[in-house]
């Protein structure tokens, strides 16, 4: 593994799974996908809102440029985030690398809404947003092989599974003309 995008719906479980696996390497980064939405000074539009998409193309580019620096300088590098199957290609072409392991968490819409409801100093928390994010990742056109459906709440469990489907494949994901 060099670099592994966890992603999913808002509650999905990214950040404690993220956290939990960036603390397993001697020498790994966890990049947190959000923080680089807070780099945005003045005319921000929240990024689930129409007119949002090519302010969130930038960021999310600015995102993965970052994510690859660290990933090839020769850190494990895990990234937190929202990255849609319909832009992980863009994503990862971005990060300058040809490859990277693509984890998409899926609970049910009720487990996200919930923890995005009880959310304390997050800047999301808009439940009709996460509907639609969730449906959306519902929904993709994605390779059923990068989905955990249903995954465990206990952050050791799940982080030793994804790791086993790292080591096995199962998650890996090349760009598009790589």
């Amino acid at each position: 593994m060099t670099l592994l995008i966890v992603t999913g719906p808002p509650g999905a479980g990214k950040t404690t799974l993220a956290r939990e696996l960036a603390g397993r390497f001697e020498r790994s980064v966890l990049v947190e996908g959000d923080a680089f939405f807070g780099f945005l000074a003045n005319g921000a539009i929240q990024p689930w809102l129409p007119g949002s998409d090519d302010q969130n193309i930038v960021v999310v580019k600015a995102a993965a440029a970052a994510t690859g620096k660290f990933a090839s300088g020769g850190f494990e590098t895990v990234f937190d985030g929202v990255i849609g199957p319909w832009f992980v290609s863009d994503f990862v072409e971005a990060t300058g690398l040809t490859q990277a392991d693509y984890v998409i968490l899926l609970p049910t819409i009720d487990i996200c809404l919930d923890r995005v409801a009880s959310r304390r100093d997050h800047m999301f928390s808009d439940a009709p947003a996460t509907r639609q994010m969730h449906e959306a990742f519902r929904c993709a056109d994605v390779e059923p092989r990068h989905m955990v459906v249903d995954p465990t709440e206990d952050p050791e469990v799940l982080a030793d599974e994804v790791l086993s489907g790292v080591r096995e494949g199962r998650f890996s994901f090349r760009r598009q003309g790589a």
